[in-house]
């Protein structure tokens, strides 16, 4: 088929900013004059090059270049577009304009990256991407057959996997489209026991409690006693995801290029270990253009473990205060404005002093007191306030080192959090801890009196507005773990009490 002037070729696509899906239009027209390609409509470097991609591609799939001056809008022109996503709808707009396909292509929707070989490739944040085009209205979308399992986990829209351009081409001229199975759902194995720690009873308490509840936690102590033992076990507690909570994890992880576009989908909540080395742009997202996601929001849903926490500059730490209690991470730049979902449980090990040994007491500290002073002045005030719990880990006994486990798997322990969970579901609403239920909403279910003596102890200690709600949050679930409908004083003293314990204080 010849070209023809008269036809505007359009073809959709989605641009992502952050996880924020936008319509893109790629208008494709044929005019008179010299052949060269003008692509208009803020595109980044990625999006400039397709020209080059898609004409070679093209090319050796069998079609034809136009011999024409060829425009391409990408509409909005206003907005941002990156990334190698828009090949594929520029190649199709192409083959519209063109003649090579049927008009009836006009409207189509497609995602992917166009090789020189023609073979289209898989492209970061294909999830989202799909799950916008099916809010757009989308009916039907063309994808890289290597990443179709991963867009086909999104419900209602049709994913068309396709190998090459010539595939493409084949399925606009009417054949009929493979089928694309959604990705499996993975099988998590057996992971580390809780029964391998050994003493630390007081630890292994906070460490339930704040798996029951959501908590976070702060665990300080010299080196070797356990703390990260801990951390890692408390992972091992947490309830398996929701479907819909996993698609999530899996859109952060996808948009971050952290994802296998054939990965099984995994209801493990995910668990982070950033160095204490990381910079404020690994731990919260930036980057230039388009801020990505950093080791946060890739926590969403699950467990941000931040080892070694006194050795990570303050101003690193500080950035991680407003997340902790909005529960999404805003990164403002001077091309976009994003938002990330950060929904994270934080757990911190430290030393109390540099060398470790500060109230060892098998080992004394060589630290000199300005030293200590400085090294704990990394924890602001304001951040030490949002942990919920916090525990000192002593070194254990030598016999309970060579004696029998003393202490409750994790199989055990998970049933009980996996209980609590279940009783605060029921109570607040699905997915709702008691970490999120609202001030208000929360107090019905406490006592008067434990209320008092909740004031009373935080006024003796100079606590803040936010330690007495936090108090009061960890025991509503000191009460369920207890079995208990109503928070009780009893319950409002064990919570203060893991306010106390804590070696290190901010100055």
């Amino acid at each position: 088929m010849g070209a023809n002037h008269g036809v505007l070729a359009t073809v959709h696509g989605v641009a992502l900013v952050g996880l924020e899906p936008y319509r893109v239009t790629v208008e494709a027209s044929l005019a008179s004059g010299l052949p060269t390609l003008r692509l208009v409509g803020l595109p980044d470097a990625a999006v400039r090059e397709a020209g080059d991609r898609v004409k070679t591609g093209l090319q050796r799939s069998g079609f034809v270049w136009p011999g024409e001056r060829l425009v391409v809008n990408l509409a909005p022109a206003d907005l941002p577009k990156v990334g190698t996503a828009f090949d594929l709808p520029l190649a199709i707009a192409v083959l519209i304009a063109t003649g090579q396909v049927p008009r009836s292509a006009i409207g189509t929707w497609a995602c992917g990256e166009v090789g020189l070989d023609g073979s289209i490739r898989a492209v970061p944040g294909l999830l989202p991407i799909t799950a916008g085009a099916r809010g757009f209205g989308a009916g039907r979308l063309f994808v890289p057959d290597v990443a179709a399992r991963e867009a086909a986990l999104v419900s209602d829209i049709e994913v068309v996997p396709v190998h090459d351009l010539a595939e493409v081409g084949r399925v606009l001229h009417g054949a009929r489209p493979r089928v694309a199975e959604p990705a499996a759902i993975a099988t998590p194995g057996p992971g580390p026991d809780l029964a391998e720690v050994r003493g630390q009873h007081l630890a292994r308490r906070a460490v339930e409690i704040a798996a029951a509840g959501g908590h976070h936690l702060l665990l300080s102590g010299p080196p070797g006693c356990g703390k990260t033992m801990l951390a890692h076990r408390l992972h091992g507690l947490l309830p398996m995801l929701e479907v819909p909570a996993a698609m999530e994890v899996a859109a952060v992880h996808s948009l971050a290029g952290e994802r296998a576009p054939d990965a099984p989908l995994s209801l493990v909540p995910p668990m982070r270990e950033p160095h204490h080395t990381v910079s404020s742009a690994g731990l919260i997202g930036g980057g230039s253009g388009v801020p990505r996601p950093g080791e946060l929001p890739l926590a969403h849903h699950g467990l941000l473990l931040m080892d070694e926490l006194l050795e990570t500059p303050r101003f690193v730490l500080d950035a991680l205060r407003q997340p902790l209690e909005r529960g999404s991470v805003i990164i403002t730049r001077a091309r976009a404005r994003v938002t990330y979902p950060a929904r994270v449980q934080l757990v911190a090990a430290t030393n109390p002093c540099p060398c470790g040994e500060l109230g060892n007491p098998t080992r004394s500290c060589s630290c000199r007191p300005d030293a200590i002073e400085r090294y704990r002045a990394r924890l602001s005030g304001p951040l030490l306030d949002r942990l919920d719990l916090q525990v000192e880990v002593w070194p254990v006994e030598r016999d309970q080192l060579v004696g029998p486990p003393d202490g409750e798997s994790t199989v055990v322990v998970a049933r009980r959090v996996a209980e609590v969970r279940h009783r605060a579901a029921e109570r607040w609403g699905s997915g709702v801890l008691s970490r999120d239920v609202p001030a208000a909403t929360l107090r019905r279910s406490v006592r008067g009196a434990a209320l008092r003596a909740l004031a009373s102890d935080l006024e003796q200690l100079g606590a803040s507005a936010r330690g007495f709600d936090r108090c009061l949050r960890v025991a509503r679930t000191l009460a369920d773990l207890a079995g208990d409908d109503v928070v009780d004083v009893e319950h409002v003293q064990e919570a203060v009490a893991y306010r106390l314990s804590s070696p290190v204080m901010a100055t």
